[in-house]
């Protein structure tokens, strides 16, 4: 037996199977559209919570994808199952929007290492244009919650007058009654995105508190 004949088998001969040039082209567009993804989230994510790790780990995840299957494109299960594991070990809790970005960028990997880059750039386009659309739509009338702890009834009473001037709507979601006084948490929509009842009531006498919270993940103070 030669030396070549120790290092000769079907494993090392698939191993010249794969076409340079395809792998590149690949890996620039799925870098290319991955670049395009990481702008829409980093235009389209409101809140306190944007993360530019996880922006990054987008267009990082579209390219090891698209490595991944072209890997193991003549075996779909195997490719899936691959794919699979890596969504899997993902273990950082995301807002539900980064969600759609996640399964965006291993759905660009899937499409572009099957070799229908068309499909993966059109696709992207779509989306990509869906959600800035709906980003930039301008809701005037945000859902908050406020939450205050109050002495008595009689600051109860006054605070709950203040919101009804004050704000759009408002209805209690939950009342909770302790030795030390009255803790109350309202839904409420504001006037023309005011806040400057939750000031009027945190001066009342006997107000302890008051917190509004926008349900998006924002605070306000």
């Amino acid at each position: 037996m030669s030396f070549n004949d120790i290092f000769k088998s079907s494993f090392l001969e698939n191993v010249s199977e794969f076409s340079i040039l395809d792998t590149v082209i690949g890996l620039a567009v799925a870098l290319v559209i991955g670049l395009f993804i990481f702008i829409i989230y980093k235009k389209t994510l409101t809140g306190v919570m944007y993360s530019s790790g996880f922006a990054l780990t987008l267009v990082g995840l579209s390219l090891v994808t698209t490595l991944v299957i072209m890997a193991v494109t003549s075996n779909v299960v195997l490719s899936l199952g691959m794919v699979g594991a890596m969504l899997g070990g993902e273990q950082t809790e995301v807002q539900p929007v980064e969600i759609v970005f996640l399964f965006w960028s291993l759905a660009v990997g899937i499409v572009i290492g099957a070799g229908m880059i068309p499909l993966a750039v059109i696709g992207s386009a779509i989306i990509g244009v869906i959600l800035l659309l709906f980003a930039n739509r301008k809701i005037h009338n945000n859902p908050y919650i406020l939450v205050m702890n109050c002495a008595d009834e009689k600051t109860e009473k006054a605070a709950l007058d203040i919101l009804g001037k004050d704000t759009e709507h408002y209805i209690v979601k939950s009342k909770t009654i302790t030795t030390a006084g009255i803790e109350l948490t309202a839904e409420l929509r504001t006037k023309e995105a005011s806040t400057g009842f939750v000031n009027l009531i945190s001066r009342l006498p006997g107000v302890e508190n008051a917190t509004l919270v926008s349900y998006n993940g924002e605070y306000l103070s």
